[in-house]
């Protein structure tokens, strides 16, 4: 005999693992287009943050969230969370492309070799 408890509790995790796997799998990619948004950033010289847009989306995240009868603070907190670590990786990304820069000139001449090569 089945324990009907036990089997709807089993349905349920099953439902929770596959949203969790989705969202997983949505926050990889919102990280590889905030990948190309920082690299973008750091080649044109652009800040890390940008506290402006992150104002409009956390306004635009809470009101999401009340449409969808989630906790606005809890959302919020949420993408405090994912922006944090986003502006990470943009300045990360920022510190690489200096440290590229840093390194586009490289004599190809040994000091003799500029002596020699002189007028």
């Amino acid at each position: 005999m089945v324990d009907p408890v036990a089997e709807e509790l089993l349905r349920l995790r099953m439902s929770i693992d596959n949203m969790d796997a989705a969202l997983v799998h949505l926050l990889a990619e919102r990280f590889k287009i905030t990948q190309q948004v920082g690299e973008l950033k750091a080649a044109h010289g652009l800040p890390p943050a940008d506290p402006v847009r992150e104002a409009q989306q956390i306004e635009r995240l809470r009101a999401l969230a009340v449409e969808a009868r989630l906790d606005p603070e809890f959302a919020e907190k949420f993408l405090n969370f994912v922006v944090a670590e986003v502006v990470r990786h943009h300045e990360a990304a920022r510190r690489q492309n200096t440290s590229r820069d840093s390194q586009a000139y490289v004599s190809h001449q040994s000091p003799a070799n500029e002596q020699a090569s002189r007028p």
